[in-house]
């Protein structure tokens, strides 16, 4: 055979493989190091599966969007893949957990006819995918499916929802996901766990916008699909008491989402570990999100917060009457200020009436109280509800930034359609114009927002201390779950801080005089555990004058931090934390009801520097007495190590500070 044959044999067997590679049933993809292989396969629907370590994960999910009521699925065909690799970083000027990510990953980019694609992007840690479209024209989405197929005994930590219409303040239900009822639905970051190996995956989405929230549901046999709330087209105010912020769907479109046609979707991703340290340490969601948009971060500032509500303005040991008015919010600040705290909230029922939030009570001077605080070195964080702010944003901004507010706490959102998603955004954006900070309440968990609008330093979504005012469901078991789950997603406003302390049997409900259930440790703990750069200390100032140790220890703990590295950890038993902040460390620990022992190891500490630690633990009779503690006081080098005993419900706290006279 000559050369010019031999060429053309060549260019037909490339030909034939391109088509075939093109046509490709199964497309296989192993993340970075290894250990991650997805498998996508292309026929008649798109389904794809992991593998890890050796087992498989995933063995089916399907996925498909349907736009103007056609499925992508069936009626596009594959055009091209291909794939990328990214190995960088990028540093967070306002960071949760750690100011410099690693974003390294392989990605599969999947080109159809018809214009749409389909990009999953494979992490050393886990899986995500999202769809996009390049159509010219407005689209209507009328489902996004995700159906997943589990291994034979997966169990889950199921946040199960009555309806979208949510707090999302859930406890987390532990079932075998194919013993769910058919219909029960969820809403996310959910859990899973497999009995055989012991191989968690947290679900959970990112990059979230003008797009509503996903919820899972149980088919009944098995598997969950995805569910989300259709647009919303029409409300009324609800009868009664809570018309102000309640409102009633009364109309819903077919569709859950108008929008443009040239856009990404949300990533969907799966962190996929065997180890619970990697839920705790992660950044996914920051990796999967759009970048800030905001040039200017310089007056952002996290800080910590003496918070009203919780413990109703129930002050005692003072010269006049507490309550909502000056008198008791000029105690706030003067509180605040002794204790260096940041800021201080006025919550629900510093304005004229709840409609009327453009006017202050009678019995309260708010712009007074701004300038008290200017005076003080506290800033003042406005609460409101969002309906009325929804209907007046700008006016309502307008007239709080004038009068001197550091921002606003806005709550009663209570919903994850589309939107109410893109509310959430205009108002990060329109305080961002105004330099005003941004805590979401009564609202779904972070997938994002907070990178693009840095400002918006918090959210709730998470069943914290405010419920045990009337519940008994904040328990230590709940407590040291929620860091893995809801945590693993973003900050979350839990508000510790609780100065009445008891263990399980004496605990009482009181709104007006609330507590905790644990140890005084558990409550100190979640200062260094619990992730929020607006962090509160929910307590009376009373309470907090009454233990001044406890609270002197409370004020110097920092709420954003460098970097985070988990020394311990168990799912919903333990877990242990460690994180920097300039040259100091913190470290903190809590377990569930169950009494332990734990060794700490201090070799987290840089190399030649000698630390002064204070440590507070739970005391002697801590299993008695909740509220008792210890103080101890000691050197630390990066060969230490220390034995600590929590008590059951307990915890402790620890700051490092090098020594000066002993660095080398």
């Amino acid at each position: 055979m000559d050369m010019k044959n031999i060429y053309k044999s060549y260019l037909i067997l490339f030909f034939v493989f391109g088509c075939q590679v093109v046509q490709a049933k199964n497309i296989n993809i192993r993340s970075l190091d290894g250990k991650t292989n997805l498998q996508v396969s292309i026929g008649d629907k798109i389904t794809w599966s992991v593998k890890k370590y050796g087992v498989e994960i995933l063995p089916e999910v399907h996925v498909d969007l349907l736009i103007n009521d056609q499925s992508l699925n069936r009626k596009y065909h594959l055009k091209s893949h291909h794939v990328v690799e990214q190995n960088s970083e990028f540093e967070l000027e306002i960071s949760l957990k750690n100011k410099r990510i690693k974003n390294q990953y392989k990605e599969l980019q999947l080109k159809f006819n018809g214009g749409f694609g389909l990009h999953f992007r494979v992490f050393n840690d886990g899986i995500a995918y999202r769809f996009h479209t390049t159509r010219k024209e407005e689209i209507l989405v009328h489902d996004e499916v995700m159906d997943i197929r589990f291994p034979e005994e997966t169990h889950s930590f199921f946040p199960q929802e009555k309806s979208t219409y949510s707090h999302y303040e859930r406890s987390y239900v532990s079932v075998m996901t194919d013993s769910i009822d058919k219909g029960d639905f969820c809403s996310i970051p959910v859990l899973f766990s497999s009995k055989k190996n012991n191989i968690r995956l947290l679900y959970s989405e990112a990059d979230v916008y003008d797009y509503p929230n996903m919820f899972l549901q149980a088919t009944g046999d098995g598997r969950l699909r995805s569910m989300f709330p259709k647009v919303v087209s029409e409300t009324i105010p609800q009868p009664g008491r809570r018309k102000d912020r309640n409102v009633l769907i009364t109309k819903e479109e077919p569709y859950i989402a108008r929008t443009e046609g040239k856009r990404t979707f949300p990533w969907r991703f799966f962190l996929i570990t065997n180890d619970d340290k990697t839920l705790l340490e992660q950044d996914m969601v920051m990796k999967l999100s759009r970048p800030t948009i905001l040039k200017d971060l310089s007056w952002i500032k996290p800080g910590k917060v003496a918070w009203d509500w919780w413990n109703d303005n129930n002050l005692y040991g003072v010269e006049f009457k507490s309550g909502l008015n000056t008198a008791t919010y000029k105690y706030f600040i003067d509180f605040a200020a002794e204790y260096g705290l940041e800021y201080v909230i006025l919550d629900e029922g510093w304005t004229k009436s709840t409609k009327e939030i453009l006017d202050f009570n009678p019995e309260m001077d708010v712009k007074e109280l701004i300038r008290y605080g200017e005076e003080k070195g506290v800033g003042i964080i406005l609460w409101c509800l969002w309906k009325p702010l929804d209907e007046n944003m700008k006016e309502i901004l307008d007239t709080y930034k004038g009068w001197g507010a550091k921002g606003i706490k806005v709550d009663f959102m209570q919903r994850a359609d589309q939107y109410m998603v893109n509310s959430y955004e205009s108002i990060a954006e329109e305080c961002a114009k105004r330099k005003l900070l941004v805590d979401f309440h009564g609202a779904f968990k972070p997938s994002g927002l907070r990178r693009a609008y840095p400002n918006v330093v918090s959210y709730e979504g998470v069943k914290g201390n405010e419920h045990n005012k009337w519940s008994k469901n904040v328990t230590p078991d709940h407590n040291t779950l929620l860091p893995f789950i809801r945590m693993a997603v973003g900050p979350m406003d839990y508000t510790p801080g609780a100065m009445i302390n008891t263990q399980e049997e004496n605990f009482n409900i009181s709104f007006s005089s609330p507590m905790s259930m644990g140890t005084r440790c558990h409550q100190l703990a979640m200062y260094v555990v619990f992730e929020s750069p607006l962090q509160m200390l929910c307590d009376s100032p009373s309470n907090y004058y009454k233990e001044e140790e406890c609270t002197r220890f409370i004020a110097q703990f920092p709420t954003v931090w460098e970097k985070t590295i988990a020394l311990n950890a168990k799912l919903g038993e333990h877990l242990v934390l460690a994180r920097q902040n300039g040259d100091n460390w913190y470290v903190g620990g809590m377990t569930n009801w169950q009494e332990r022992e734990i060794e700490l190891d201090f070799g987290f500490l840089p190399k030649d520097t000698v630390y002064e630690a204070v440590l507070y633990m739970d005391g002697e009779n801590a299993n008695r007495q909740a509220q008792d503690y210890t103080v101890k006081r000691f050197k630390v080098k990066r060969d230490s190590k220390l034995t600590i005993m929590m008590a059951r419900g307990g915890g402790f706290a620890c700051i490092l500070k090098p020594s000066v006279k002993d660095r080398n």
